[in-house]
């Protein structure tokens, strides 16, 4: 994944942090027996899912063309490294 840049992009980002708040709040409710909090970082799970998804709609995400998979070079092909003793 590291050679196609996925997940390299401020869309990405931003709904990965606010989906990853979310459920730091909704754990840290579910431990202290509180189901409004934690229902409520569950919304905000879903809000950084959203907030994504508009980011990207407004281009802050991957172009389409890019998302084509990289191809890499099979290890059979590459030159073998000589071992040092």
């Amino acid at each position: 994944m590291a050679g196609s840049s996925h997940g390299h992009t401020p869309a990405a980002w931003t709904g990965v942090i606010i989906a990853f708040i979310g459920f730091c709040v909704a754990g840290a409710f579910i431990v202290m027996a509180e189901p409004v909090g934690f229902w409520a970082g569950m919304v905000v799970v879903v809000l950084g899912g959203v907030v994504g998804w508009i980011m990207r709609s407004m281009g802050l995400g991957m172009p389409k063309e890019s998302a084509a998979p990289v191809r890499v070079t099979p290890a059979a092909t590459r030159e073998p490294v000589a071992a040092e003793s």
